[in-house]
Order: structure tokens, then sequence, then C-alpha cells
């Protein structure tokens, strides 16, 4: 079936539908990333997004069963379901091969009821959204099915994605327990803790942690953790703002991943602006100020940290070396720090793994 994708600006490629080839619209990213498709649809981070593969063929691999770990965690994918509202492609493949496949890429997007669109020049469409900006997009079996156009970036959209309630995962021999506040959390988070035996109390994106009720109710948690999460971080961040000011007065060792670095930096008063295009990809070179160490990461945001609005007694970490924006921040003598990029990768080199380590080591360091 014959398909379009059409750009906020009238920009328009055609196509050919696949999946459920309904009707969707989103703002139009795209990725860089080569492999690690099944993660990436699934990484809420790109909640309310149609997502653009650079990578010429998708789908040759096939897409993993829904087998589940110790824990009741999906073993092979980010969260619960597929985030992105529409998927384009160069070509993908009706034929696959892995050990661990159980079905199509097409078959996989038919199941969770999402639209692809195949058979467009994504290098073309790419450098378009590189020299005109992200924007508005809709994919639509007909130009005149176009009948409105949404903003996602001024919507809530840490609300759809975020737990409902307060779940706890426990290791087998916990030595300590970390608050995670959940703004689209991926699973390989959750993962990285466990595997170091941090108990993990998963929290909804509005708690409360300041609140007597809650602290009476609750464990005492030794740090807290601010996840990744899609969207405008302005959207949340006044009622994000009293937990990281609560651990920051309290000296509780915080950090935070991709939209938890936006969040910190808006609760100390810090600033961050849209980006033109973002970075999204698994082939990110970011440099540590401090040490001068190089990592590879991988990427998944639209907003950047302004740099030069950080207040006294914060600075910046880590920078990136193709575009020079903020990848990090941390307090001077406060165990609070955060990174944009993520270090669980998932799809995507593991050479920032080491954080994960760092924090942990300062937990166990502050815990009474």
């Amino acid at each position: 079936m014959k398909g379009y994708l059409v750009l906020a600006d009238g920009k328009t490629f055609e196509g050919e539908l696949f999946g459920s080839k309904k009707d969707t619209q989103g703002e139009t990213v795209f990725t860089t990333a080569m492999v690690g498709y099944e993660q990436t649809l699934t990484d809420s981070s790109f909640q309310g997004q149609i997502l653009t593969f650079t990578y010429p063929m998708i789908g040759n691999y096939g897409v993993p069963s829904e087998k589940r770990d110790n824990y009741g965690l999906l073993k092979y994918f980010e969260s619960e379901k597929i985030s992105v509202r529409g998927v384009v492609v160069c070509e993908y493949s009706k034929n696959f091969s892995h050990y661990r496949a159980e079905k199509s890429f097409t078959q996989w997007l038919e199941e969770k009821d999402i639209s692809g669109i195949s058979g467009v020049d994504t290098r073309e469409l790419t450098k378009y959204l590189r020299d005109n900006g992200s924007q508005a997009g809709h994919i639509v079996s007909s130009l005149d099915n176009i009948k409105e156009w949404e903003n996602t970036n001024e919507k809530n959209l840490v609300a759809e994605v975020s737990t409902s309630t307060i779940k706890k995962y426990t290791p087998e021999n916990p030595i300590a327990t970390v608050g995670v506040f959940d703004f689209g959390i991926k699973l390989n988070i959750i993962r990285e803790f466990l595997k170091r035996n941090i108990e993990v109390v998963l929290l909804p994106w509005n708690t409360d942690i300041t609140t007597e009720k809650f602290q009476q109710n609750n464990e005492k948690f030794d740090g807290v953790f601010f996840s990744n999460g899609p969207g405008n971080p302005e959207i949340i961040a006044e009622t994000v703002q009293k937990n990281i000011i609560f651990a920051l007065k309290n000296t509780l060792p915080l950090w935070g991943i991709c939209l938890g670095n936006q969040l910190l930096s808006l609760a100390i008063g810090g600033k961050t602006k849209k980006m033109k295009f973002g970075n999204r990809g698994a082939n990110v070179p970011c440099k540590e100020t401090a040490t001068g160490r190089c990592f590879i990461t991988s990427q998944n945001h639209g907003y950047e940290v302004d740099g030069e609005s950080l207040p006294e007694g914060w600075k910046v970490s880590w920078f990136n070396l193709n575009d020079k924006t903020v990848e990090g921040i941390t307090h001077k003598s406060l165990p609070a720090n955060s990174v944009q990029f993520h270090p669980e990768s998932c799809p995507g080199p593991e050479d920032a793994n080491v954080l994960f380590d760092d924090f942990i080591s300062t937990v166990l360091k502050y815990k009474k």
C-alpha cells in the first residue's frame, strides 16, 4: 500500500506502508544506530516520535521472544511496549536469521499496532532533518487524511510511560537501596543496578519523597536516581524539583541519566534548550573534563543543558566531542552528578558502564 511521510513544513516523502499501516503522527527524528532496533523502539524516550533509521536495511535478524528474567523484566527489550508512533526505513527485511528470533520485524510492528513506511530515501530525509531541524510529521495512506498537527513538545509524555505504582526489585544479597524515579526508564538500567546487588525501588514520576507520609510508609533510601524519559523537561520540572532539592539538602547521593540530567540542571537553577535535531545513536564520543578519558556512548535526546547557566558550585563534567554540547554536570562537593548519555547502552557500546560502579561506590560511602 502506498503511503506518505509528510513533514510540518510541507516536505513529503513517498513510500510503502508496512506494519499496522494506520495513519499516525509524531515528532520526526532519526537515529544513526546500526543494530539494536528491538531495544531502540522499546526505549520510552522515543514516546510520541516517528523514528527514522539511517541504516539502510532493518529487520534482517528478526525480533526475539518476550522472555522474562528472574525479576520479571523482559530480557531483550527496554520496556513493555514499542514507544515510537511510527517507523521510517529505506528497506526492511521480511526474511530474518538469528538464534533468538521468533518473528519478523513487520510481524512485530503489526502485533504492536505500529505503522512503518519503507522505500524512503532515508539519506535524503536525514540530511533534511539535519539541515532544517526535527519537526512534526504524519505517516498517512492519503494526503487528504492530514487534519491537524500535534506538538508533542507541549505534552507530558513522561506520564504516559512511567509506572503508576511503586515497585520493588530485590537481589539476593542487597548492599544498598536506591529510589529510582521512573520517567520512562530503560529496563537495562534496572538490570545494571540489580547485577551490582542494589535493591531498586521504582517510583512513579510524580512521587513526593519529601512528605512525612511517604517517609513513614517506605524504607529509607541510600541514594536516588532520576531516569531517562521523553519530551520537554520543563513540563515536569516543577513536580520533580522538590525531590532533587531534598536529596541535595540531605547529602543523599544523587545520579541522573538523560532526562534526569536535564531535570537536575533545571532544579538547581540552570537552563535547558531544544536542540535542532538532537543526538540519537550508538557511536557518540564524549570526554570527561576531570580525567580527559573519552567514551563512545549511546544517546537519545532532543534537549540539552546550557552549561553557561549552571550556578556556583556546579560544573560541566562531560561534553560531546562532535558538537561540544554538555553531556554531564557535577557538584564540586556534594555527591550529585548526572550524564546526558546512556551508560547502560542497550543498544550501544559499554564504555561508560563503569559509571554505575562510580555511583554505587558513592552510595556506599555515604550510607548510614
